[in-house]
């Protein structure tokens, strides 16, 4: 995996397409509906996004999908229209590349939407070609999910009909330009799937980066069956450790997204009344993290997600606890990631709640242009040029 290199010098922006440039209205924001972000809304910001530093852009999904977030897909091999064309995310991706910043895409292998052709077949007729590509508990009406979203049917990756529909799609986006994935709910999908994919991905594009989403938080027993992980009921009655479940994709894929950092920051940085006080032992306790990793084994780290309350609430809205965050982020031997609007200070005053229903649109509120934090945005250019300088 040693042509995927150019990751470990990555600085990446976390953009989720729908809430970042090109929306009309702020207004709807609290709702799960489409605001109007695009792709050529990032286009547009590619200017800001260089000015930033930034050399690595994480987009939501961009495919056919039922929702504004794109996690509900409908079509793997097709654009959206309301996010745009193929030509729009070409021309993008050709205009990243000449101003040094690569594109990855946010994949979802382990489940689509409801509405997705191939499940209405299913549910129409038992005899379907695509039946076996669902786990039917009872058909048609009961079936395993994302968890236990109904409207976001499981997908059996271990039939091969499946498999290659989902590896030709992630192919068909690579020779678009895209330069590698975000996995979603990694955790969800087989290692023997992942090993397969990756070694199909890596034979035709080694440089493509392969980055997972190992996340167990708010798993419960009755929903492990959604998941597939070596020992998962053990792992579950012993507590599901993160760091644990992380490791378990060294040497399949060619990192994870680093929750235990996140975790370890919130708990040692943003709830502390003195954060000093408590850096030797946040210091002491990442070294010996850190070690357990195989060396090449990417961690990138991240203060805020998609999924997750924003780090200015988690501290009480305390924006030097904030930077003393992005400090010791941009410190870390791993590549740093941005979520949209840190650095514009973005904020809520309400916790995002995992068994709340669009909850979690309180950390995706729309970019403020205009009206962003311009201190904290030229804190965190200066954090970028100094990681570039010390690279």
């Amino acid at each position: 995996m040693q042509s995927t290199n150019w990751f470990k010098d990555s600085i990446i922006y976390h953009i989720l397409i729908d809430r970042f440039a090109g929306y009309k209205s702020p207004e709807y924001w609290n709702k799960p509906v489409f605001l109007g972000g695009n792709i050529k809304g990032v286009t547009d910001k590619l200017h800001y996004l260089s000015e930033l530093g930034i050399n690595t852009v994480w987009l939501s999904p961009f495919c056919k999908t039922s929702a504004y977030h794109g996690y509900h897909i409908t079509d793997f091999f097709s654009t959206d229209p309301r996010f745009g064309t193929e030509k729009d995310l070409k021309e993008l991706i050709s205009k990243a590349h000449k101003a040094g910043i690569r594109i990855m895409a946010d994949f979802v292998p382990n489940h689509c939407s409801s509405k997705h052709p191939f499940f209405l077949e299913s549910l129409k007729n038992k005899a379907s070609r695509y039946f076996k590509w669902f786990y039917f508990i009872k058909w048609p009406d009961k079936y395993l999910c994302f968890l236990d979203f109904k409207q976001l049917p499981k997908l059996n990756t271990e039939n091969p009909g499946t498999f290659e529909h989902i590896v030709e799609s992630a192919k068909y986006w690579l020779k678009c330009g895209i330069d590698g994935f975000r996995l979603d709910h990694v955790v969800g999908c087989s290692n023997i799937f992942w090993k397969k994919f990756a070694k199909e991905i890596k034979n035709s594009y080694p440089e493509a980066v392969l980055i997972g989403e190992a996340w167990i938080q708010g798993i419960s027993f009755r929903l492990l069956r959604t998941i597939n992980i070596k020992n998962k009921y053990f792992k579950w009655l012993l507590g599901m450790s993160q760091p644990g479940i992380q490791k378990g994709y060294a040497g399949i894929l060619d990192g994870v997204l680093d929750f235990n950092f996140r975790n370890r920051i919130v708990e040692y940085i943003a709830w502390k009344e003195k954060p000093e006080e408590y850096s030797g032992i946040l210091s002491r306790s990442l070294s010996k993290y850190y070690g357990k990793f195989p060396s090449g084994f990417y961690l990138p780290g991240f203060v805020d997600n998609h999924d997750m309350s924003r780090f200015m609430f988690e501290c009480g809205q305390n924006k030097e606890k904030l930077k003393s965050a992005l400090m010791l982020q941009f410190k870390l031997p791993q590549p740093p990631i941005i979520y949209y609007g840190t650095e514009a200070g973005l904020s809520h005053d309400k916790p995002v709640m995992l068994n709340e229903p669009y909850s979690d649109l309180k950390a995706r509120k729309p970019m403020p242009w205009g009206n962003t934090d311009r201190e904290l945005t030229e804190f965190c250019k200066d954090l970028i040029r100094n990681r570039k300088k010390s690279g």
